[in-house]
């Protein structure tokens, strides 16, 4: 199991399993740092040592071979395979060339050293730097916090307005911090499969050279040289590809934080809450981080410090009956509320019809007569009003046999973008949200044999027109892919392209990102196995559930090399938006317990609470607890529903 991916709205929410996933990143950085400067000091041995270059060319070799990679996610890709079984390999390079004893090192400083330091420098520095600043803003916010939940109400209003102002300029500031920062630490633990690799593989090449009987290792070490180097540059692809992605998703977040926070779709709401604890003599507020699930109304509250790094007790809940403003007049604590517990346990959307069949079926054709060998077809975009146009003229009935695929005036690049656009428009993606990840799990699957009869059987579960739309597609992009030597359109390349416009996520997280090689690899799949898939029909019992994996796994080609062109496919995400009515939760007279919560932060969904029940049946009083909170919506009857997204039924 990999490292889980961060979510930037969980930045917002700040939850106890948000601080356990990043400390995990971090932990990982830490001994990744420790690592390479483990590993430069070895290398400089290594050059300055002449004499004693036997020992410390175990000690390199040993360090490399004890060193694991940790990727991002629950599985990994090919390429990804090789790369973390590539410092097993070089120390096993390593340790045929001690037999040797040959002595010549050059350029190693420039070659390994040099790289491995400034990656060092420039990358987990800066890592570390933004984690300082975090630590700092995360103490400042809630230092903030604390002191703006002790004003009492009878303060000047313009004084509490000043107050409120100055907690939203820290919480805004925290946010920011908070997002910079586990942006960093992902694009970190990515950046070093290939910036921390690519500088040993580089070395291990320079000592070929000087080593005497290196010949004949440098050509049994060139096959896995070859696969390495193309899982690098592939990783790299895939990286600049994910890092756009989640940087735009990161600016998203900034812009505008109020859409970051949990959707009204979701049927829980976290937040934190001050309970308030009497004794005898004095009453305390604690912070807990809380939990409220709609249906069934329950409350699961837990011990919660920021400033410590997390939650300190046990999980506690209760079922929730009621809600009610404390009016301040009662208590001198703001935004205080008593809670009462129950004692028990739009180009028009284009269609899927004979219509779109002919339009794709005249763009491919124009294709494949006209540009099938022009360089990155696919991969390099045409002018979207150019696209559009062609587009909407091919699908309206009054224009389509007015358009001359033929003429100059149409470029090969607008129309393989046409086909694109055409396939985002698309209600849904051409195979599904319903198998989106059926077609993902069989990708991650170890065995290439297992991959391929999976999403056999899964392309043979689509609608018929989605079956044959992916036919007529698949088939068109094995013709380009056997090409490649003149368009540099391989198969690897073609997935990149075609795998986030096919096999789209219904919503745009960080997780879904880092699941789009998976889909690259299964268009890869398709197209290999074009034949296959779908002119024979899946195996019986060939499905998910029943499949043997005891096969050989796949070898890539190492034909396959992307072409450098800079454009990127466009990539969309389309999140569907639900509407939710919900009401709030009055407060009638009862004889179960009674809770009591001061909501301490609701427009960044945070708060804390209190719980302190007692009562019995008969009786007309109920012991309460207060509760107070630095939110500056008190006047508006706080039900924490204020500036929580307009959440139903939530706290």
């Amino acid at each position: 199991m990999g490292l889980p991916a961060l979510e930037f709205s969980d930045c917002y929410l700040d939850s106890p399993q948000f601080r356990d996933r990043l400390k995990s990143h971090e932990l990982e950085l830490d001994k990744t740092n420790k690592f390479i400067k483990e590993l430069i000091k070895d290398g400089k041995a290594l050059i300055q040592a002449l004499k004693n270059l036997s020992t410390a060319k175990r000690k390199f070799a040993e360090s490399l071979n004890e060193f694991k990679f940790q990727c991002i996610g629950d599985a990994e890709t090919d390429d990804e395979i090789c790369i973390a079984k590539s410092l097993q390999e070089f120390a096993g390079v390593l340790q045929n060339l001690e037999d040797e004893r040959t002595r010549m090192i050059e350029n190693a400083n420039d070659v390994l050293i040099m790289p491995l330091e400034r990656f060092r420098k420039e990358q987990i520095s800066a890592a570390k730097e933004a984690k300082k600043k975090y630590d700092k803003e995360t103490e400042k916010y809630c230092a903030v916090l604390e002191k703006h939940l002790s004003l009492s109400a009878k303060k000047k209003e313009a004084h509490l307005h000043e107050a409120d102002s100055q907690v939203d300029h820290v919480r805004q500031h925290f946010y920011e911090v908070s997002l910079e920062y586990v942006f960093k630490v992902q694009e970190v633990q990515e950046r070093k499969m290939f910036d921390f690799v690519e500088p040993l593989l580089a070395f291990l090449q320079g000592l070929f050279t000087y080593y005497h009987h290196g010949y004949e290792l440098a050509k049994d070490f060139n096959h896995f040289k070859t696969d390495l180097t193309i899982s690098i540059q592939n990783t790299r692809n895939r990286f600049e590809s994910t890092r756009s992605e989640v940087e735009c998703l990161m600016r998203k977040m900034k812009e505008n934080p109020m859409n970051t926070r949990a959707s009204a779709m979701t049927p829980w709401r976290d937040i934190c809450l001050y309970r308030r604890n009497v004794s005898s003599f004095v009453s305390t507020w604690v912070k807990y981080y809380c939990t409220y699930h709609r249906e069934p109304k329950r409350v699961t509250m837990v011990l919660f410090d920021q400033k410590s790094g997390g939650k300190v007790g046990e999980e506690e809940s209760f079922t929730l009956k009621s809600c009610t403003r404390r009016k301040t007049d009662s208590i001198e604590k703001r935004f205080c509320f008593d809670v009462e517990g129950v004692d028990r346990v739009v180009l028009t959307m284009v269609q899927l019809d004979v219509v779109g069949f002919n339009v794709v079926k005249k763009f491919i054709y124009a294709v494949e007569t006209r540009g099938i060998d022009e360089q990155g077809l696919y991969r390099i975009v045409g002018v979207n009003s150019r696209v559009q146009k062609l587009l909407g003229l091919a699908m309206d009935p009054k224009t389509c046999a007015d358009v001359e695929l033929d003429s100059t005036e149409w470029e090969i690049k607008t129309i393989t973008s046409a086909i694109k656009f055409y396939l985002r428009m698309l209600p849904a993606p051409l195979m599904t949200y319903q198998y989106q990840r059926s077609f993902i799990k069989a990708a991650k699957r170890d065995n290439q044999e297992a991959r391929i009869t999976e999403i056999h059987s899964i392309v043979h579960w689509l609608p018929e027109k989605n079956r044959q739309m992916l036919d007529l597609l698949t088939k068109h992009l094995a013709n380009v892919a056997n090409h490649h030597q003149q368009n540099l359109m391989t198969v690897a390349n073609l997935g990149v392209v075609f795998g986030p416009t096919l096999l789209r996520p219904q919503e745009e997280t960080v997780a879904a990102i880092m699941d789009i090689k998976f889909q690259n690899i299964v268009v890869e799949i398709l197209i290999e196995n074009h034949e296959r898939i779908f002119n024979d029909m899946p195996v019986p019992g060939g499905g998910p559930a029943n499949l043997q994996l005891n096969l050989q796994p796949r070898r890539r080609s190492t034909e396959s090399k992307a072409p450098s062109c800079s454009e990127r496919p466009l990539t969309l995400f389309h999140t569907p938006t639900h509407s939710q009515k919900g009401g709030h939760n009055s407060l009638s007279s009862s004889h179960t317990p009674f809770l009591m919560f001061s909501v301490t932060n609701p427009s960044s969904s945070s708060a804390a609470v209190n719980h302190n029940s007692s009562g019995s049946h008969g009786h007309s009083w109920t012991p309460r607890n207060s509760l107070t909170s630095t939110d500056r919506d008190q006047d508006r009857g706080l039900t924490a529903r204020q500036n929580l997204q307009s959440r139903p039924n939530s706290l």
